[in-house]
């Protein structure tokens, strides 16, 4: 019951917030395309703890405000390799262990880390997870696993 009150208030967030209009009719067909969207996931039974973590909505945010760090720091490295310094430029792939519990967890990690520029998640088995890093550099940073145990901390 909390994760079909919980798709709710998020499907509802989201309508108001891309919606921008507030009238009675605008609010009617928000409230009738929730209403739509929750009885369809309750019929396909996807409305459940992996569709709706709970556990980690609270943590979420902090780790939102440092990837945004990660990303730009990233962004800031990648465009002096490119404009100062090409030669740096080293591409490299490797295997890093994968220490996520959860599918939603490598998920987040995985995309944590392509988002992140100069890397590039390239497979995800069920232990490790390949990787394409633009330098050396960009590597060495995810071998030291401060993004992974950032990730791992947002399961518990």
């Amino acid at each position: 019951m909390r994760h079909t009150i919980s798709l709710s208030c998020t499907l509802a967030a989201i309508w108001l917030l891309n919606s921008g209009h507030y009238n009675p009719l605008i609010l009617f067909f928000g409230v009738i395309s929730v209403a739509f969207c929750v009885a369809l996931a309750l019929r396909l039974k996807i409305v459940d703890g992996e569709a709706q973590p709970l556990s980690i909505y609270l943590r979420l945010p902090l780790y939102w405000l440092w990837l945004m760090r990660e990303i730009i720091t990233s962004n800031i490295t990648v465009v002096k390799h490119i404009w100062l310094s090409p030669k740096d430029i080293s591409p490299v792939v490797a295997t890093l262990p994968l220490d996520q519990r959860s599918d939603l967890a490598r998920v987040i990690y995985a995309n944590s880390i392509t988002i992140t520029p100069g890397t590039v998640t390239l497979d995800v088995d069920e232990n490790t997870i390949t990787v394409h890093a633009l330098t050396h550099a960009g590597l060495a940073s995810l071998k030291t696993g401060d993004m992974s145990r950032r990730v791992s901390a947002l399961e518990k």
